[in-house]
């Protein structure tokens, strides 16, 4: 059986599923590819120990924090191209962005140097099941403009707005992690 719950979020409502264990699901509620793949309904389920973590999670990311995602219990359901792809996704540090082809340069390395088709991997990124945790939203293209966003591009907007404004906040802190080379920042 899988679960599911709504989060009243800055971007508009998202939802959340689950297989009573694990996140499989995180869409905005006009998500192109919502509920891809789940073979049975979604149960309406608001008690759920891993929602209220993740609604923990998601305050934290939408009050302007960084909110470490190792600990919450994510299985989207993809082939191995996907997710390597989404693996690869988790490694763009909040706040930053990477084109979609350093994205395609990257998963091609953690495939062992296997050649990766930019298009291939902007097909995973737009089926990525588990957005905003899974960070699809701050891929850019190669010219650093915005396009392709499987919740609509205003809300990739809105997300890299947000992360921008959690960044200057994390920056007066002293809490800014140095960018790799392969990011850009979205701090202008």
């Amino acid at each position: 059986m899988f679960y599911k719950t709504y989060y009243a979020s800055p971007v508009g409502l998202l939802t959340l599923a689950s297989d009573g264990i694990n996140l499989i699901g995180l869409w905005t509620d006009e998500h192109k590819y919502f509920a891809e793949g789940l073979t049975q309904n979604l149960v309406l389920n608001e008690t759920l120990p891993l929602f209220k973590e993740v609604s923990c999670w998601l305050d934290d990311y939408f009050n302007g924090k960084n909110p470490d995602i190792t600990g919450l219990k994510l299985l989207p359901k993809g082939t191995d191209f996907k997710n390597t792809v989404w693996d690869v996704l988790k490694t763009i540090p909040y706040g930053q962005t990477i084109t979609y082809s350093d994205l395609a340069k990257a998963v091609s390395d953690k495939l062992g140097g296997q050649k990766t088709s930019v298009q291939a991997v902007g097909g995973a990124v737009g089926h990525n099941q588990i957005s905003i945790i899974i960070p699809c939203h701050r891929v850019l293209k190669s010219d650093g403009s915005i396009s392709g966003y499987s919740g609509g591009v205003d809300r990739k907007k809105k997300l890299l707005e947000k992360q921008k404004e959690g960044k200057k906040k994390m920056r007066k802190l002293g809490t800014v992690e140095i960018p790799s080379e392969a990011f850009t920042s979205i701090l202008k």
